[in-house]
């Protein structure tokens, strides 16, 4: 990982494995719970999306007055995110975890069980609480359980399977909801949820978190991630990140009609491109992160790495001569975001241990921001794809320039901490 405080280790590149070797002591099964969570929030995420023209006329309503309750799962997971990470800090992964997955069971039988826009809109409230109170809690829960030499490819394989599910888990919920209904794609959830929670019991602790949590009061706790100068560079160059990224991503379709006149199955076919890329930015990026720790290189710039092939992606999606190239646009756009989510989550997990889960709140919440802003600038160009271009790619060369700043802090920390050490351990004149 790019992103973490650690002091540099001796210079040992004789000893540093391959990009493809094995990673030594990371028991993948030991996470089979928690991973197939991830596998099911990520299919959650957009399952709405695909099904709204159906929903809408089953419940009677508007397709605009159905997407409230898409509108309901985001500003519930992006308000109380920070405070139940906060929970998850001071009382445990498991308590937390737990909580949260019996909710998102609840939440989907709730929306299966809806006959009107109400009881939807309430049950997608729910369910953004509960990955508010879960997805934290899984993040901190691998960072703090993963070895350190492979804790970048335990969370860049978590961020894969969580892309997978949207790639894989949407269209096959669509698929389903095709055979048997709309209400059976949330049936499935709440099954197949129900059926991690044996997993988890067993694979997460029933101990406190990894770090004492000092014990303030919870606004100035949900709030210290922000005064460590690190971490509060890396929560802006988020919000800036995500601002061209997702921002620029709501009109990914519009601007591939525009320029290319795809149809609907076409696009569906992007959006393949679209979480391939996602996986492989998170398995690559996982991986060059735990060399470049193993290195003794914490500082290794690589959040600036992703924000330039953002905007290498993004440019080359809005104005490249020619279908291909942009798809080939498209692809390298979210494999720069699947590597930056991961070396994002790594360094939330590492910086500051005893608020693993509440970091990890905020860069979703900073992320969910920046998608908001980074969605109304690029509408208000009347060309979606100078919009797209300025925006996107203008705003990842900003988050290029402040993730340098992050390594830098990052430096700096090290030094500190070397020299700390060495005058520690100096023997006396």
């Amino acid at each position: 990982m790019s992103s973490i405080s650690d002091p540099p280790l001796p210079d040992r590149a004789e000893e540093v494995p391959p990009l493809d070797a094995p990673a030594p002591g990371f028991d993948r099964w030991r996470y089979a719970g928690v991973f197939l969570l991830l596998f099911l929030f990520g299919t959650e995420t957009f399952l709405v999306s695909p099904l709204l023209p159906t929903i809408a006329d089953s419940v009677r309503t508007s397709e605009a007055a159905a997407a409230s309750s898409v509108t309901a799962y985001v500003l519930v997971y992006a308000v109380a995110a920070p405070f139940l990470g906060l929970s998850s800090d001071r009382f445990g992964r498991r308590r937390t975890l737990l909580v949260g997955t019996l909710l998102f069971v609840l939440s989907n039988a709730a929306a299966a069980l809806s006959t009107g826009l109400t009881l939807l809109v309430v049950s997608r409230a729910v369910a953004g609480l509960a990955a508010a109170a879960a997805g934290p809690a899984i993040w901190a829960h691998i960072a703090e359980t993963a070895p350190e030499a492979v804790r970048g490819r335990a969370l860049g394989l978590a961020m894969a399977l969580f892309s997978c599910g949207q790639v894989i888990g949407v269209p096959l919920g669509g698929f389903l909801a095709g055979l048997a209904g709309w209400r059976s794609a949330f049936w499935a959830l709440a099954v197949g949820t129900a059926a991690a929670v044996p997993l988890l019991l067993r694979q997460v602790g029933g101990g406190p978190a990894g770090a004492p949590t000092p014990r303030v009061g919870a606004v100035r706790a949900i709030l210290a991630g922000w005064a460590d100068p690190t971490l509060r560079r890396a929560l802006l160059v988020n919000t800036v990140f995500n601002t061209a990224n997702l921002g620029a991503y709501t009109f990914l379709g519009a601007l591939l009609v525009q320029r290319f006149d795809l149809s609907v199955q076409a696009l569906g076919l992007v959006g393949v491109l679209v979480g391939a890329g996602s996986m492989a930015g998170s398995l690559v990026g996982g991986r060059l992160g735990d060399r470049a720790r193993t290195a003794g290189r914490s500082d290794l710039p690589l959040l600036p790495l992703w924000g330039v092939l953002l905007a290498v992606g993004i440019a080359v999606t809005a104005e490249g001569p020619g279908l291909v190239l942009a798809l080939a646009g498209v692809t390298v756009w979210f494999l720069a975001s699947g590597g930056f989510v991961t070396d994002q989550q790594t360094l939330a997990g590492t910086i500051a241990p005893e608020l693993r889960a509440t970091s990890s709140a905020w860069l979703t919440s900073t992320m969910y921001a920046g998608t908001g802003v980074g969605a109304w600038a690029v509408g208000t160009f009347g060309d979606v794809a100078q919009g797209t271009l300025l925006v996107g790619a203008g705003l990842a060369l900003l988050a290029a320039l402040g993730g340098l700043a992050v390594s830098a802090g990052l430096r700096h920390n090290a030094i500190t901490a070397t020299t700390a050490t060495a005058a520690a351990t100096a023997p006396e004149a």
